[in-house]
């Protein structure tokens, strides 16, 4: 790891940070739409740094609020599963996308019913079975929808050359 992959392992980590922060109230709890995950996609793009990015970003995002050691361990451990399994499957982004958001969905939800109820509307389910299908979903809409647009976005000649000019490394 050079000084570039370095600086955008920090650029990344902070702004996952941040946007968990700023966007606390919908981006913890049963019905949660964490913005911050549209950027595990751009692992597909980036690399390594994005994958330590997002992870660290996590880290720091649920250290901030504690829930408790589960929230502040397993969240950064769902989203280094989530951002290598987008990078490993990159060249199919779209499944790499949706493969991607499984590990939050079915990890987060896996123990946040210990927290929080899961929401009224999957009140049928066992409550852990209904955070996980809440929290998957959630997962599908940032990562597999939101984060799959930005990545092809961002992907975009004439958006990313000017990048790689300045010494940006892409995996495209």
């Amino acid at each position: 790891m050079d000084t570039r992959d370095l600086s955008l392992t920090v650029l990344f980590a902070a702004l996952y940070a941040v946007l968990v922060i700023a966007l606390a109230p919908i981006s913890f709890g049963p019905l949660q739409l964490r913005v911050a995950d549209v950027l595990i996609p751009l692992s597909a793009l980036f690399g390594w740094p994005v994958v330590a990015g997002v992870t660290l970003g996590c880290l720091a995002g649920n250290a901030y609020f504690a829930l408790g050691p589960i929230d502040v361990i397993a969240g950064p451990v769902a989203n280094l599963l989530a951002a290598t399994i987008i990078l490993m499957l990159r060249r199919q982004r779209l499944l790499a996308c949706v493969a991607g958001a499984l590990p939050i969905g079915l990890i987060v939800g896996g123990y946040l019913w210990l927290f929080f109820p899961p929401p009224e509307s999957l009140s049928f389910l066992p409550v852990w079975a209904g955070m996980t299908v809440s929290l998957t979903t959630s997962s599908l809409i940032a990562i597999g929808v939101l984060g799959y647009a930005l990545l092809v976005v961002l992907s975009q000649p004439h958006i990313l050359e000017p990048l790689k000019a300045r010494g940006l490394k892409t995996l495209k």
